[in-house]
Parts: C-alpha cells; sequence; structure tokens
C-alpha cells in the first residue's frame, strides 16, 4: 500500500498542520507497517503555478524550452505520485482564508482531464473514487459550523469540492482551530487534532 505525505505550511518546525499530518501518518503506519510513504513538501520545493508554455508543452510535437521541459516532467511526477498512492495525507493551512499558493499549484498538477476526472454529456466524472484522502487543517481563527466566520472558511471548503471533482466524496479532515488566539488556545486546539488523528481508521 502506498501513501503520499503532503505538507504546504510555509512555517517549517512552527506549524500545526505539520504536526498534525505527521500524527496521521504515524497513526496509518501502525495499522500498516509496511506502508511506502511519498513524501513531498511544497514549500521547501515549490511547483511552479500553471502557465500558457506550460499547457501548450504537452501538445504532441511541442518544442520546449529546458525550463518547460523540467517542468512538464515535473507534473507528470506530481501526477504519477498522486494516482500511485492509496491514501493521500495533506496538511492545509488556512491562509487568508483560503489554501495555500502552494497548494493549489499542487491541486492544479493533479487535476487532469482523462487522468483524474473525464467530461462526458452529463458532466464531470472523477476517476479516483478509491483513494482515501486524509486533511489536516489548521486554522488561526474560528471557522467551525455556526461560528460568525463561518462563510469565509475557504479552506475546507475548497478541498471537498475539488476533491468531490476527481471522485473522491468522503474524503477525512482532522482539524486545529483558533490557534492564534493565544498559547492556551494553540495548545488545545493541537492537542484536539492530534487526539483526533490518534484515532483514525488504520490503513
Amino acid at each position: 500500500m502506498n501513501l503520499l505525505h503532503i505538507d504546504s505550511s510555509i512555517l517549517g518546525e512552527h506549524s500545526v498542520s505539520r504536526a498534525v499530518s505527521a500524527a496521521i501518518v504515524a497513526r496509518l503506519r501502525t495499522g500498516a507497517p509496511d506502508l511506502e510513504v511519498t513524501y513531498r513538501d511544497l514549500a521547501a520545493t515549490p511547483i511552479p503555478h500553471l502557465s500558457g508554455a506550460y499547457l501548450a508543452g504537452h501538445q504532441p510535437n511541442a518544442t520546449n524550452t529546458p525550463d518547460i521541459q523540467n517542468d512538464v516532467a515535473l507534473g507528470r511526477a506530481v501526477l504519477a505520485e498522486f494516482l500511485a498512492a492509496d491514501i493521500v495525507v495533506i496538511g492545509a493551512p488556512l491562509y487568508n482564508f483560503t489554501i495555500s499558493t502552494q497548494l493549489k499549484a499542487w491541486i492544479d498538477r493533479i487535476l487532469v482531464a482523462g487522468q483524474t476526472f473525464k467530461y462526458t454529456e452529463s458532466g464531470a466524472v472523477g476517476l479516483v473514487p478509491e483513494k482515501r484522502i486524509i486533511v489536516a487543517v489548521a486554522r488561526g481563527g474560528l471557522y467551525g459550523a455556526g461560528s460568525p466566520a463561518a462563510s469565509a472558511e475557504h479552506a475546507e471548503t475548497y478541498l471537498r469540492v475539488v476533491l468531490g471533482f476527481i471522485g473522491v466524496t468522503n474524503p477525512e479532515f482532522v482539524t486545529a482551530e483558533g490557534i492564534a488566539l493565544g498559547p492556551e488556545a494553540r495548545e488545545k486546539a493541537l492537542a484536539g487534532a492530534l487526539d483526533a488523528a490518534s484515532v483514525l481508521a488504520a490503513a
């Protein structure tokens, strides 16, 4: 069984989403000691954002510069990692009400027509419904259901749409929120998320 572990926080060792995503992976390893883990740190090694040159570089007989050749090869490698994974764990901090730009760049490389979704006469159909995807969300404020700021949360809500589009209709979310409201709030939020990670269904 293969697991793909994605982190996208820019905060390094100070990141809550990184701590929680690592705890999720550790939990899954307990149920499958032979789990093969591939790790990609989108902050340490960013993926370039989409460009017209990148899209054109996929066309048959395209004449690409070395930079575009490398970008096309990277896109194919990122997609291959995702397609090979049975389980995907994503660390997704909330930055300015949505996901990090680093994570968005990765998503743009895995939403590929004919690979992870297809268009039909009745609409789009996801092609990877069998994948288990677990997302570690970290939020500085309080954006949960019923909170005054709930309508401003565009990380989990966006990811649910994206994952549903490729066929993953039951993603799992482990959330730590209120981490910017003071040391005690941060400690409580992290502890709660780590507890939730510790009781996830094993791999």
